[in-house]
């Protein structure tokens, strides 16, 4: 690389992140504007009606549900896992959250489109367990993250030995394709797209229900599209900040070269724990309502990972915290 390519590299690193945030903000802006300044106003009943506050409440929820949505923890993992990856290789890594973010949000809002539009198969496909729709994507989308988060976690696992004297051996090199296909943030954007294809959890299936119950009661289109907007506003705000926080912590290094290491694996070792153990509840799921496999199997999906993305991403912080603090201590000199 030239020196004038080194210097161009920071400035298209700092334009892309302000553009980034421009989104976001534009999606708040958008979607917060629409709803106080034209919605409410018109007295448009978003919420099948009861006037401004339950107008204003539905707004608040399909925010609320974006925003939780942004913690789930096959989210949580994928952005953690996919960060580390590209910031331990020097590459920019701060919108990775953003990029995911978007692609999920994209099959929330095409959902969201085509019930405004009066498809009401779509409708009563979501609401039916038992429907071609649901089964499909009750396969799909888990079992897509489920091998990406098993795949990402082994490639940060032959890093991590690698950068500690190991061979690569022959896993690193069969992930190579892998490896090149997902080589920068706004290849995130496709991962989010398929992870969103399972679109079987409470908060996507509670804005949808908010999106359909306005169509019910003649909420013009553009009216009810402000309750995916909001939500895809929540998600891309709460994720963006999740991934450029861990970037941060991933690319600080300790003064210390032996505690440096011991944060390096920590660190590395809370997000590959975290996105294999995600992976095998989602794809025993997956086993076992569609092939009715026993075994070990069903107790592996009974396992509750629906809070797991908090405490994921509580873990690393404290430990993050838990160095920068050791290492800002002043050493205390023996006579």
């Amino acid at each position: 690389m030239t020196a004038l390519s080194e210097d161009r590299t920071p400035t298209r690193i700092r334009r892309n992140t302000i553009g980034v945030i421009s989104l976001i903000v534009l999606l708040h802006v958008l979607g917060w504007g629409v709803l106080v300044l034209l919605v409410i106003p018109a007295r448009i009943p978003l919420g099948g009606g009861g006037g401004t506050l339950v107008t204003l409440g539905v707004g608040l929820t399909a925010y609320a549900l974006g925003v939780r949505h942004a913690f789930d923890a096959d989210h949580i993992a994928a952005i953690d896992n996919t960060t580390r990856r590209l910031a331990e290789r020097g590459k920019p890594a701060n919108t990775v959250g953003f990029w995911f973010s978007l692609g999920h949000s994209t099959i929330v809002v095409v959902l969201c489109i085509l019930l405004t539009l009066g498809i009401t198969a779509i409708g009563s496909s979501l609401a039916d367990d038992s429907s071609a729709l649901r089964t499909w994507t009750g396969v799909i989308g888990p079992t897509v993250s489920g091998v990406f988060l098993v795949v990402i976690a082994a490639i940060n696992i032959a890093s991590l030995r690698r950068g500690h004297g190991h061979a690569g051996g022959p896993v690193l090199r069969m992930l190579g394709p892998f490896e090149k296909a997902v080589d920068r943030p706004s290849r995130m954007y496709l991962v989010g797209l398929l992870f969103g294809l399972g679109f079987d959890t409470a908060t996507e299936i509670g804005l949808l229900a908010l999106a359909g119950a306005a169509t019910l009661v003649a909420v013009p289109w553009w009216a009810a599209l402000t309750l995916p907007i909001l939500f895809a506003a929540g998600m891309s705000a709460f994720d963006t900040t999740q991934g450029a926080v861990m970037r941060r912590a991933y690319t600080w290094q300790p003064g210390r070269r032996h505690l440096g290491e011991v944060y390096a694996i920590a660190m590395t070792g809370l997000s590959v724990v975290a996105a294999v153990l995600i992976a095998i509840v989602q794809l025993a799921n997956v086993l076992v309502a569609n092939l009715g496999l026993g075994g070990p199997l069903p107790w592996l999906a009974s396992v509750g990972i629906d809070d797991l993305g908090f405490v994921l991403t509580a873990l690393l912080l404290v430990t993050w915290a838990a160095v920068l603090f050791v290492t800002r201590r002043p050493r205390t000199r023996t006579s």
